[in-house]
């Protein structure tokens, strides 16, 4: 009898299976030896390709096929079943890929085969820079660097950060490493020696003074120059600080950077007890973190319900719910008045103690050194369809960019990690000549102790929502419609419906 662990790994693949044992699904998970493997059947073709994603090792069995594609159902990522290169963020690193043969009416795998990823644009006076400067450190910027020399750009590469540490994370900050269920090993998008290989001059600590647009120059705070004749403006966006008496006690935290989760993280060390000004996704992640090291903690915010104005009513009660079940206190419609040494007063003149503070009311973009070289800025940097501004080789993207929806029309800004990752992609091909139009469907995911929350498209406002399954348990989608149609979904326990709609956003022959 087979063991467990047997059954889990799916069949033999070196022994073969039948077209009949992939069942109603185009996906099936086996194995080669310990090697996870899945095989998809798109008609009469079959393409074998690592089973686990290499962004958080998502299941691809329990995945998306579109087009010849696989796509993660945990964070998205999308993967060639052809070549297995990562196409699409959050994921980097291609999967393995497995040669398939056909042996009578059986199909079988064996042994694993070497694949190259794409050629970008053959590089020519016209195309390729000269050189190619980023400012900022973060999602859009890494990805942008790394798909930059992925796709054969050989010439000179900058990343200006101000940051003190190398492109990270982002998302695990306020989830897993602060509640310390992360490893800081698992913290950084690659280690120091990546750079170094793909010859990427990452420059940590540099504040960029200025822009010159017409000089085509770089200059930070310490007077370097660094020419461009390409440019992305991924500058991000910066916690807002309210004007609160106290905020600048040592004691006060914003959460943004590595910096400032390790530096939480410290102080929780010796802590009793945290309040949190905000219930949205960061001020909640962050609750939850803090309480799973055992800090008593309070959430504070204006709003009638937690997320109410991203996820309506009904998730916002539900969410609430989940978080005081786990001993969080809520005090809604209300706020801090004012911060002392170790407690807090609020506006309804009730006080609470308090040896940490925490910000989480939301983030402004960055757009001060686009706006000083003469780029139109607009609640963002504006940027056509292809990510650029109307300045001939310059590009914005990430938190700062804010652009016209290819489905909607609306303009729009949106602070998604996976955005400004694919927004970084698309660069990069851009770049290089290749006149790409950004149309992915925005993606982002939210953990509330052992619950996770996936969403796909953009809700700026909704007429009504419909919600099939129940929320309660956890087993649900929710939809959100604007003027009739459906502009958003929130998913708990459906991974593969919320797959199924982000494609179903994109454009015909995208």
């Amino acid at each position: 009898m087979a063991s467990q662990t047997e059954k889990d790994a799916g069949p033999d693949l070196t022994k073969g299976i039948s077209l009949s044992d992939f069942g109603d699904r185009p996906l099936l998970r086996g194995h080669v030896g310990d090697q996870a493997v899945v095989l998809a059947r798109i008609g009469a073709e079959v393409m074998a390709v690592g089973a686990t994603c290499t962004h958080y090792g998502g299941p691809l069995a329990k995945g998306l096929i579109v087009g010849d594609t696989v796509r993660c159902p945990w964070h998205h990522a999308c993967f060639s079943l052809r070549s297995g290169e990562a196409l699409g963020a959050p994921a980097f690193d291609p999967l393995p890929c497995w040669k398939v043969e056909r042996v009578g009416d059986r199909i079988v795998v064996r042994e694993r085969i070497a694949t190259e990823p794409k050629a970008g644009p053959p590089p020519t006076a016209a195309r390729q820079p000269e050189s190619v400067v980023i400012v900022g450190g973060g999602a859009a910027g890494f990805a942008c660097a790394e798909m930059l020399r992925r796709r054969g750009y050989h010439g000179p590469l900058t990343i200006l950060s101000d940051d003190s540490t190398g492109p990270c994370d982002r998302p695990n900050l306020s989830k897993g490493y602060l509640a310390g269920t992360a490893r800081e090993d698992w913290i950084p998008l690659q280690p120091d020696e990546f750079y170094e290989q793909k010859r990427i001059n990452l420059l940590l600590g540099a504040s960029v003074k200025s822009i010159s647009a017409t000089e085509r120059t770089v200059t930070t705070e310490d007077g370097r120059i660094f020419p461009f004749d390409r440019l992305l403006l991924a500058t991000g966006a910066e916690p807002i600080r309210p004007p609160i008496s106290g905020r600048d006690r040592d004691h006060v935290f914003t959460l943004r950077s590595l910096a400032d989760s390790r530096a939480i993280i410290e102080r929780a060390k010796s802590a009793k007890v945290a309040a949190v000004l905000g219930s949205g996704f960061i001020g909640l992640e962050t609750a939850a973190a803090l309480r799973s090291r055992g800090l008593e903690v309070h959430v504070v915010s204006l709003e009638a319900r937690p997320l109410e104005s991203v996820l309506g009513p009904e998730l916002g009660d539900f969410i609430r719910h989940l978080h005081e079940e786990r001993g969080v206190i809520f005090h809604m419609g209300d706020s801090l008045a004012q911060i002392g040494p170790g407690a807090v007063t609020l506006s309804s003149g009730h006080e609470l103690a308090a040896d940490l503070v925490i910000f989480g009311v939301g983030v402004r973009p960055r757009t001060a050194l686009a706006e000083a070289a003469g780029i139109t800025v607009d609640r963002g940097i504006l940027v056509d369809e292809h990510l650029e501004t109307g300045v001939p080789g310059v590009f914005a993207a990430g938190d700062v960019a804010r652009w016209r929806d290819a489905m909607s029309g609306r303009m729009q800004r949106i602070e998604h990690w996976v955005v400004a990752e694919r927004h970084g992609q698309v660069v990069a091909e851009n770049m290089l000549g290749a006149r790409t139009v950004y149309r992915d469907a925005p993606f982002f995911w939210s953990a509330h102790y052992d619950v996770m929350i996936r969403y796909a498209g953009y809700a700026e406002s909704w007429d009504t929502i419909d919600i099939d399954g129940s929320v309660a348990a956890r087993d649900c989608i929710v939809a959100y419609k604007k003027d009739g149609r459906t502009v958003a979904v929130a998913t708990i326990g459906r991974d593969l419906q919320a797959l199924e709609y982000a494609a179903s956003m994109e454009p015909a022959g995208s």
